[in-house]
């Protein structure tokens, strides 16, 4: 009989030892899941992210059902796609991210965790750009707003402003750029100080831009995509005289002999542009002998280039241009007419310099600007807006439409 007893009791206390809550994997303070979700989003800021998918692993590790964290790993793995030149290498972290980010949306909880999944939604539409990427991103910020978050619980995204910010890079890399602006505007407008207002003035200032750029002109694709970036190529310039001024089609208008445009042609094919989206635009104002967008001796492969990827200066983007004004008009003089001035309005640009000249005939004529301090920034490279811009004033200025 008490051989009978101990038997019992041992079932039951191993009855109850199957019941009991399993012991947690994470216990010190630090090693939670919450910490490392949020040290994981902070990785990916500064865009490392091997340390950030590391970080959410842990996450998962410590609560298998952290949504937050699948979340961040699909951004994790959509940022992988976006660097994957291989399409079978990017193909998986593509698949991955998807994965993940509907792993993240089925295991929320809370409207906390599904605001939190619906701004990474925006992201990963973003970088990955899958059909209809756009109208994704648009649907998961509408979830995103519709959610009655406790921002005090919002540890990385702080506040529903995020959603906007995040949709507004969405309609900047979309080239929608007034969608852009008015979500940027929102952003701002959400709190004073608020996490996300440095990088939204950043990117609305830059969108304001661009907007103001284009104003009143009808841009193309190639326009559109030129608009967006930091420094303006040499090949990107090209591109933006030939199919947005559609410049050949101007100088050979000069030209009053069809016989003679049609035997003119470039002198040789630049080894650089062989394969590049822009090679018919580089050859077509090598053919004009554009001043300031010739090809460069190359000392490492001892030929010339047309060297499409170098910036384009600002210094330089007036000497282009005023090539470009000097060929349409026909006006010889304006390539001397400030030679021999002893003092130059721009503390930056010199009468000696080889750019004065050209500065003096963009910014008599309103086709480019200096800034307020007084400077022309000569040696800074001409982003997108400026870009446009320039070249839409030279049209006004000789009246092209």
């Amino acid at each position: 009989m008490k051989k009978i007893r101990i038997l019992v009791m041992l079932a039951a206390v191993a009855a109850l030892a199957g019941c009991a809550t399993p012991a947690a994997r994470c216990t010190s303070p630090e090693d939670n899941p919450r910490h490392h979700y949020l040290r994981g989003m902070e990785a990916l800021e500064s865009l490392k992210v091997d340390q950030a998918m590391g970080k959410f692993d842990r996450a998962v590790y410590c609560e298998e059902q952290f949504s937050a964290a699948w979340s961040g790993r699909a951004i994790a793995h959509a940022v992988k796609a976006r660097t994957q030149n291989d399409a079978g290498f990017k193909g998986v972290e593509v698949e991955r991210a998807l994965e993940d980010l509907e792993k993240g949306r089925k295991l929320a909880e809370t409207d906390n965790d599904r605001f939190e999944n619906q701004v990474a939604a925006i992201r990963v539409n973003d970088l990955i750009k899958g059909g209809k990427w756009l109208e994704g991103a648009e649907n998961a910020f509408r979830e995103a707003m519709n959610q009655k978050v406790d921002e005090r619980l919002l540890d990385y995204y702080q506040g529903k402003e995020a959603a906007s910010y995040f949709m507004g890079l969405a309609y900047l890399d979309g080239y929608e750029f007034r969608k852009a602006e008015d979500k940027f505007r929102d952003t701002l407008g959400a709190r004073k100080d608020g996490k996300w207002n440095e990088p939204a003035d950043r990117a609305w200032k830059k969108t304001n831009k661009i907007v103001r750029a284009m104003g009143g002109v009808t841009v193309g694709d190639v326009g559109k995509k030129i608009a967006v970036k930091e420094g303006v190529g040499r090949g990107d310039l090209a591109a933006l005289l030939i199919d947005e001024m559609k410049l050949d089609k101007l100088f050979a208008g000069r030209i009053p002999v069809r016989s003679q445009v049609d035997r003119m042609q470039a002198e040789f094919t630049p080894a650089d542009v062989m394969n590049h989206p822009f090679k018919d635009e580089v050859l077509i104002i090598m053919k004009w002998k554009v001043r300031g967008l010739e090809p460069k001796f190359d000392e490492t492969t001892k030929a010339y280039l047309f060297k499409v990827e170098d910036r384009v200066a600002r210094g330089e983007m007036a000497f282009i241009l005023e090539d470009v004004l000097i060929k349409l008009t026909g006006d010889e003089k304006l390539a001397t007419a400030f030679f021999g001035q002893d003092r130059s309005p721009f503390p930056d640009v010199k009468p000696t310099s080889p750019f004065y000249n050209a500065v003096l005939n963009m910014t008599t004529r309103g086709i480019m600007e200096g800034e307020l301090s007084g400077e022309f920034r000569v040696s800074d490279p001409v982003d997108g807006a400026e870009a446009i811009l320039a070249v839409r004033m030279l049209q006004q200025r000789i009246n092209i439409h």
